[in-house]
């Protein structure tokens, strides 16, 4: 007598960004599932084609063709955008499909867009919500910190997928991730700016900022953001990987949280404060790291060094 084989997932991915382009091309490499892509960007498309996805023409043939979709589009917004209409990823749908938010979202946003397709579809749309970190380093290395939160009946579905990008955990009921990623921005955007402070400091003091770098990586100073931004402090290099811009926006959803749970959170005000004025300065648009040209641009040297 022979076992019957389970029929494979078939994965729909929205969004071949930073962090989507890498997520799906480590899914294809895996074979677990077949993947159909949807996007703007025709390099992209192309790339996913011919690592072996399905290219869908709309957003409402991605979802004819798949049990599991992963949103890696910006915000809910965006992803509220393709929803509707002729093309959405809501017409004709007939069959259960399981909406995987990868995004970094407000957790109230979530719940509410979970219990709107739920009724919108009788129920056939289910929503986890997943947000991920690790920068685009991580999601080329499928070693992205994948936060989850919603009913662990969904998550055993998508967990297998997800486990091509990185290590998924579920954390919560629905909205948990989306909390977890919150508290995850704070340590990030904190420990950026002290890193940005710090490397001016030292180079204005005379030090090797490289040398320090990788001195503190072996001590208590020591992370995984540091071993990934070390060079790009040491050389003043602000090429994007993850947007400063995001911050306002991700710092935004902690402050909901945090006065949602009656929190005191003197250090979350003094960061929305400053990445506020470093967006206001013109320099959302590159990497994380350009805290530390904002503050040395904010600071004009004395021209002293160590004697």
């Amino acid at each position: 007598m022979t076992s019957q084989r389970q029929p494979r997932s078939t994965v729909g991915v929205l969004g071949l960004g930073n962090m989507g382009r890498p997520m799906t091309l480590n899914l294809l490499r895996s074979g677990i599932a077949s993947v159909v892509v949807h996007g703007r960007t025709r390099a992209t498309l192309d790339e996913a084609e011919a690592a072996g996805a399905n290219v869908a023409p709309t957003v409402r043939e991605l979802a004819a063709q798949s049990d599991i979709v992963l949103s890696m589009l910006p915000d809910l917004p965006q992803l509220r955008d393709l929803l509707d209409g002729p093309d959405g990823l809501l017409a004709g749908l007939d069959h259960p499909l399981l909406l995987v938010v990868g995004s970094t979202s407000a957790p109230d946003g979530i719940r509410e867009l979970a219990a709107e397709l739920g009724s919108r579809t009788d129920g056939l749309v289910r929503v986890l919500d997943a947000p991920v970190s690790g920068g685009t380093d991580g999601a080329e290395a499928a070693a992205l910190a994948i936060m989850v939160g919603g009913d662990p009946d969904d998550f055993a579905r998508a967990e297998p997928v997800l486990a091509t990008m990185g290590t998924p955990v579920l954390l919560g009921p629905l909205g948990s991730g989306e909390v977890a990623k919150a508290c995850n921005q704070m340590i990030v955007a904190s420990t950026i700016v002290a890193l940005s402070e710090a490397t001016v400091i030292a180079e204005r003091a005379g030090l090797d900022v490289t040398r320090l770098l990788d001195l503190l990586g072996g001590g208590y100073a020591g992370s995984r953001l540091l071993e990934s931004r070390k060079q790009r402090l040491a050389e003043k290099d602000y090429s994007v990987s993850g947007p400063a811009k995001f911050m306002v926006k991700d710092l935004g959803f902690a402050r909901a949280e945090a006065e949602r749970t009656a929190t005191a959170t003197p250090q979350l005000t003094t960061l929305q404060d400053f990445f506020g004025r470093l967006v206001e300065a013109g320099l959302g648009d590159d990497d994380i790291t350009v805290a530390q040209g904002f503050i040395a641009a904010s600071s004009p040297s004395p021209e002293h060094t160590l004697p």
